[in-house]
């Protein structure tokens, strides 16, 4: 589910600023962007945030300030060689001069801050900036899904009204087929052949039967129903229901093509694919619930 959410938290010689973002995806996919001297930390990063989210992308932002006395480490080799190398070029040229300070302090990588690692404060520090943005984070993914959880029943309401459309439309199949066939052997009998054709009553019905057992769409229906009422129930659940609602969401399509396949009714036909096209807009919605 989308979402953003920032988190802060200051010690004696640090402050730590994290930002947390999401956006809709079937699994959990994390991203860390931080600095190499917290890579230590990227495992439990990874699981602290696992332990709180189940699904979508998450981009994580982690900018860690130290705010004590700052102290500087030399690279002597590189100055080493740097020197050396003007050294050279005095004794091959025949100039002369000194090295200066200045010039050597103003060397790519002559002085660096000197690094002396995370210590458990400021572990503790970040640790407490990523809950601060985690909560930050659910509570507007909260807000966003109580929207998202109406649209839904909504959806849910439109695929329940078809359901009778389709019940009452399959009620006449059993008498259409029976008129069908009726017709067609009328049409048979007015040709005036010379062989007689014998109607059967007991063969008729049998046809008839059996066309009607192939178009009975009674089972699809009730677990149409059903399939509709879990996944209002699911709505109201707690904890994680992203994966129940795709499966639920699954089974929905799958009876609605069933339905279509059974019947070559109009009523029938719009009534299923009314039902899919909702089918999907749910698939859609229910990609940003964990």
């Amino acid at each position: 589910m989308t979402g953003f959410g920032r988190g802060n938290a200051t010690g004696e010689e640090f402050s730590v600023a994290v930002e947390i973002k999401t956006v809709n995806n079937r699994y959990l996919d994390i991203h860390l962007r931080i600095s190499q001297e917290l890579t230590p930390l990227e495992m439990n990063i990874r699981k602290l945030i696992s332990t709180r989210l189940s699904r979508g992308r998450v981009d994580l932002n982690i900018n860690l300030e130290r705010t004590g006395e700052t102290t500087y480490e030399v690279n002597r080799q590189l100055i080493s060689g740097y020197v050396s190398a003007l050294r050279d070029i005095q004794k091959e040229f025949n100039l002369s001069g000194d090295v200066d300070i200045n010039t050597l302090t103003r060397l790519p990588g002559a002085l660096g801050t000197a690094r002396s690692g995370i210590d458990e404060s400021m572990s503790e520090g970040i640790t407490r900036a990523i809950g601060e943005a985690l909560n930050d984070l659910e509570t507007m993914r909260a807000s966003e899904g109580a929207a998202l959880a109406t649209e839904m029943r909504v959806r849910l309401a439109k695929i329940e009204a078809e359901v009778p459309v389709i019940e009452d439309a399959a009620a006449g199949i059993v008498d259409a087929y029976q008129q069908r066939v009726q017709k067609r052997i009328n049409e048979l009998l007015s040709r005036g052949d010379s062989q007689a054709i014998q109607l059967d009553a007991g063969r008729l019905a049998q046809e008839v039967a059996y066309l009607a057992d192939r178009s009975d769409i009674t089972e699809e229906l009730t677990r149409l129903r059903s399939h509709l009422e879990q996944f209002r129930v699911a709505l109201e659940a707690d904890g994680e229901i992203g994966k129940r609602l795709d499966f639920l969401l699954q089974e929905l399509n799958r009876e609605a093509n069933t339905v279509l396949s059974k019947s070559t009714e109009i009523a029938i036909k719009d009534a299923g694919l009314v039902i899919k096209a909702e089918v999907e807009k749910l698939r859609e919605q229910v990609q940003n619930v964990e």
